[in-house]
């Protein structure tokens, strides 16, 4: 039986290449690859080898007949996906031509005319940093300091996915991998800026490459905002999941609902967690903390709140049916679907999506506590004098149809931004480091040895793998400007 990706895939295509008979797709090198939700194996063409469960980091991937009963469904998904092939698409069986090899697909080209030592500051140890590690050290040369301000490294695999995804988080492991070269050392708890500047990085290595990441908030511009109650979804995956920037950021939940503004992933994240079986997080790495504050919890319904249509989710189709099919109790009005066009939705992702959230619509309420998904409410304020109290909604459709939530919480989850870096050009159109492929630019012009990769790169979007793709690519343009010399100096004091 054909293998399946599921609920868990982070994109970051390690599969691509292990796979023999080109099954399994958007690869990297197709347009697609950076917008899919995830990836998909052709069951026409999956000859049921393995070979992708063993270099899937994060094991989202099994043998159709060994699928758990609540991923069931991504057979389908996984299947439809190749359901209108184009008239070029390559199908089984596949000229050797377009076979593609086991993992690892090539050794990597020597290096030639670079320093040697090649010495690399890496700042941050995200999922992009920890990337790039990896694929710098395929060559001898390079020697890599990494730069945590945080005590533990790892970023956002540690701190940002929700504790009941511990597949999702296992990609952890092989980044521990990768911390284990000799030739990688990990300095924690340091802060640039504050226990070494910029100006000293690039006076001690050869280049300089920040991973950052995107850490600040979209913020949203309505009156009450500053409300005592109201706060940001980030604060709260910080809380649950123990990051120290957010330790008292824990939320009063003596109300009995709350309200998230945005319905992507992160906000799916956060409403779940907060209904859930607590005996079930027990057993997850949740802090001991919000455990503790979710066993006393008054909560009784979280609302989440999308401005546009069912049809223009932000959430992924894995993640709704993670909530659909997993322990999760969710529900939604059959109201807020009654104006879906089905004839007008032609992707299939999202042709998907509304037929969930049909069977969910079409199910009873669940039991408390639940969550909401609520579509096509536009906030214009929020009510209260001294804290929150509620949330003024416009119907998105309408300029005088307004709708008013009570809750004594609101979340904010509409997207994040990158901010500023002292030394570093901003485009603050962007929220990102001014970068062409990586490299950094100033009036257009590349800055010598300095270079970005991650959100603080491309903005916002993508999953834990996508940094890998990004990544390749910051490090490839590293590489070449190290053979032709453009660097900064040799390191002094090194």
């Amino acid at each position: 039986m054909p293998h399946v990706v599921t609920q868990a895939c982070c994109g970051d295509a390690s599969c691509v290449y292990a796979c023999p008979v080109n099954c399994i797709h958007p690869t990297p090198d197709e347009p697609d690859f950076g917008t899919a939700e995830m990836l998909y194996i052709d069951p026409d063409t999956c000859v049921d080898c393995g070979a992708c469960v063993t270099a899937c980091p994060v094991g989202a991937i099994s043998p159709g007949h060994r699928i758990p009963e609540t991923q069931k469904r991504f057979a389908s998904v996984n299947a439809d996906h190749y359901r209108d092939p184009s008239p070029d698409a390559v199908r089984f069986p596949v000229s050797a031509l377009w076979r593609k090899p086991l993992a690892p697909i090539e050794k990597p080209r020597s290096l030639h005319g670079t320093p040697d030592p090649l010495r690399v500051a890496i700042v941050g140890s995200g999922p992009s940093a920890m990337y790039a590690a990896d694929e710098l050290l395929k060559h001898r040369q390079v020697h890599i300091t990494m730069y945590e301000r945080l005590t533990e490294p790892f970023g956002l695999a540690r701190f940002g996915v929700a504790p009941d995804h511990p597949a999702t988080r296992s990609v952890v492991n092989l980044f521990n991998t990768i911390a284990q070269n000799p030739r990688l050392r990990i300095l924690l708890n340091v802060e640039i800026g504050r226990d070494i500047t910029l100006d000293e990085l690039r006076e001690q290595h050869h280049a300089v490459l920040w991973a950052g990441g995107a850490p600040t908030d979209r913020p949203l511009e309505i009156t009450g905002v500053d409300l005592p109650g109201v706060q940001s979804a980030t604060s709260v995956v910080g809380w649950y999941n123990g990051h120290p920037d957010f330790v008292t950021a824990g939320p009063r939940l003596d109300t009995e609902r709350a309200v998230i503004i945005g319905n992507g992933n992160v906000a799916l994240d956060v409403a779940r967690i907060l209904t859930a079986d607590t005996n079930r997080l027990a057993v997850t790495e949740i802090s001991l903390d919000a455990l503790a504050a979710l066993r006393d919890s008054q909560l009784r319904e979280v609302v989440v709140v999308a401005r546009r249509g069912p049809e223009h989710a932000a959430f992924t189709l894995p993640e709704l049916i993670g909530l659909a099919d997993g322990p999760a109790r969710v529900w939604v009005d059959p109201a807020d679907l009654e104006h879906v066009d089905d004839d007008a939705v032609h992707d299939i992702e999202t042709a998907e999506k509304i037929v969930l959230l049909r069977e969910i619509a079409a199910g009873p309420k669940p039991e408390e506590p639940y969550l909401r998904l609520a579509f096509g409410l536009t906030p214009e304020r929020v009510l209260g004098t001294d804290r929150a109290e509620g949330v003024r909604f416009r119907r998105t459709t309408t300029d005088s149809e307004f709708v008013d939530l009570d809750a004594g919480l609101v979340f904010t989850a509409i997207g994040y931004r990158g901010r500023p870096v002292p030394g570093l050009p901003f485009d603050d159109a962007r929220g990102t480091v001014a970068n062409v492929a990586g490299r950094v630019v100033a009036d257009q012009h590349p800055v010598p040895g300095l270079y970005v990769t991650g959100w603080i790169k491309r903005g916002p979007n993508g999953f834990i793998g996508t940094n890998k793709t990004d990544s390749t690519e910051t490090v490839a343009k590293l590489l070449a400007d190290a053979e032709a010399g453009l660097l900064s100096p040799a390191p002094v004091g090194v």
